[in-house]
C-alpha cells in the first residue's frame, strides 16, 4: 500500500521550512547535491527572499572565496563597482558564471537601494581561498591584517613591518603551484619563511583580539569583524600550506578537514551578527561526518555542518536536497525503494519534506541506497534519513 505524505510534505515556503524546527535557526543551511544546476540556486534565490520578506533574514552565505565574497558585500550593500565587475571577480569555483548567482546578486543591490545600512541585505563567502588545484597566496588576508592593525595600534606593539612581512611572502607564485596538491616537495608550506609566517600571523591575531575595545572604537564593528576574517584566513591558509607539505601517510585527511574547519569559523563569526541562510553542497553542511574515496583511500572528517551543530545546537538547522532525475547528466528515475523514488511519486515540481516524520511513515522498513551512475551528484544516504531534519525534493532538473 502506497504511504500517505500528505502531512509529511509541504510546498517550498519559507514558512513550511521554518516550522521544520522548534525555533528559528540563527544559521538555516540548505544543502545541494550537486554544483552547476541553475534550478537549485533559482530555489535558494526563492526561498531567501521569503525568508527576507517574512522572517527578518538579512545575510546570505555562499560556498565560495570568503576573501573574493567581500566584493560582492560591498556592491550590495553601497553599489560599489559594477555587476560585471563583481560576477567575476567575486566569486571563486566558477560560481560567478551562473545566472542564478547574478539574479541573485542584482536583486539584493536592488533591494539595498534607498534603504538604511540595519535594514541592507548582506553577502558573504565562506569557504576559504581554495580550489581544487591548491590553495592561494596568504598575502592578501595577511597584508590587510596588518594594514588595519598598523594604523591604528602602536607600531611598537607589531610584530614585524610591512616591509619584512612582504619579504617573507616572496613570490605569489611560489605558494600557488599547482604540483603542490599531488607533490608535497612542491609546497612552500614548511619552508622557513612559512614557519615565521605562521607565528607572525598568530601574532596579529592576538593583537588584533586584545585591542577589540579600542580598535572598534576607533573604527566600526564591521571593519573589526573584516579584521577578524582577515586572520582567521590567513592562519587558515598557512595551516593548509604546512600539510601540503606533509609527507606522512595522513597528508590528505589533513587537508579535506581544514577546509571544512574554515567555512564553520566563518558560519560561527557571521551568526553572531544576525540570522543567515547558508548555501552549499550537502556535504559540507550536513550534521554527520563527511567522506570521500581519492587515490583508494576512504577520507572521513568532520563537515563543517557538524562542528556548527555541535557548537551551535538547534541555532544551526541544515535542510538536504534530494533530486529524482538529472536526465542530462544520466541521472533517470530513482528505483521506487529508495527514498528519491518514493517522493518522485509525488506529483510537484519540488516540495519540503519533514524528514523525521519521513522516517516515521517508513517504520522498520529500510529503503534501499540510490546509486548514481554521474560522479558529480551525491545521492541521499537512507542511514542519515531518521537525523535529518528536512529534505527539500526536487522532482526533475532540465538541462540549462
Amino acid at each position: 500500500m502506497p504511504m500517505d505524505l500528505s502531512d509529511v510534505t509541504h510546498p517550498l515556503r519559507a514558512a513550511a521550512v521554518l516550522r521544520l524546527f522548534p525555533a528559528r535557526p540563527h544559521l538555516l543551511a540548505l544543502g545541494e547535491p550537486t554544483h552547476g544546476e541553475d534550478m537549485l540556486l533559482d530555489l535558494r534565490n526563492r526561498l531567501f527572499g521569503q525568508l527576507v520578506e517574512e522572517a527578518g533574514y538579512r545575510t546570505i552565505a555562499l560556498e565560495s572565496d570568503c576573501m573574493a565574497g567581500l566584493l560582492v558585500d560591498d556592491y550590495v550593500a553601497t553599489g560599489a563597482g559594477s555587476l560585471d565587475e563583481v560576477m567575476e571577480h567575486g566569486f571563486s569555483h566558477g560560481f560567478g558564471s551562473s545566472a542564478a548567482n547574478r539574479e541573485l546578486v542584482r536583486w539584493m543591490r536592488a533591494h539595498n537601494e534607498e534603504r538604511p545600512a540595519a535594514e541592507r541585505l548582506r553577502f558573504a563567502g565562506f569557504d576559504g581561498p581554495l580550489e581544487i588545484t591548491g590553495a592561494a597566496s596568504p598575502r592578501a588576508a595577511l597584508t590587510a591584517l596588518h594594514t588595519y592593525l598598523a594604523a591604528r595600534v602602536d607600531p611598537a606593539l607589531l610584530p614585524c613591518t610591512a616591509g619584512a612581512l612582504d619579504r617573507l611572502l616572496g613570490e605569489d607564485s611560489a605558494w600557488t603551484e599547482p604540483a603542490a596538491m599531488s607533490d608535497p616537495a612542491a609546497s612552500v608550506g614548511r619552508t622557513p619563511q612559512a614557519t615565521e609566517l605562521r607565528l607572525l600571523a598568530d601574532d596579529l591575531v592576538a593583537l588584533l583580539d586584545t585591542r577589540t575595545p579600542e580598535l572598534i572604537a576607533a573604527t566600526s564593528r564591521e571593519d573589526w569583524h573584516r579584521a577578524r576574517l582577515y586572520g582567521r584566513t590567513a592562519t587558515g591558509l598557512l595551516r593548509y600550506h604546512f600539510w601540503m607539505a606533509d609527507t606522512g601517510p595522513a597528508r590528505m585527511a589533513r587537508l579535506v578537514a581544514p577546509r571544512d574547519r574554515m567555512m564553520a569559523d566563518n558560519l560561527l563569526a557571521l551568526a553572531e551578527r544576525g540570522p543567515a541562510l547558508v548555501h552549499a553542497h550537502n556535504a559540507h553542511l550536513q550534521r554527520e561526518p563527511s567522506s570521500m574515496r581519492m587515490g583508494g583511500e576512504r577520507l572521513r572528517w568532520w563537515s563543517a555542518g557538524a562542528l556548527l551543530n555541535a557548537h551551535m545546537a538547534e541555532r544551526y538547522a541544515f535542510v538536504t536536497t534530494a533530486l529524482g532525475t538529472i536526465r542530462h547528466r544520466g541521472v533517470d528515475t530513482p528505483p521506487p525503494d529508495t527514498v528519491e523514488g518514493l517522493l518522485y511519486t509525488l506529483p510537484h515540481a519540488h516540495h519540503v519534506a519533514d524528514a523525521a516524520g519521513l522516517a516515521a511513515a517508513y517504520g522498520d522498513t529500510r529503503p534501499a541506497a540510490r546509486v548514481s551512475p554521474y560522479i558529480g551528484y551525491a545521492p541521499l544516504d537512507p542511514a542519515h534519513l531518521a537525523a535529518q531534519q528536512g529534505i527539500l525534493f526536487v522532482r526533475d532538473l532540465p538541462a540549462g
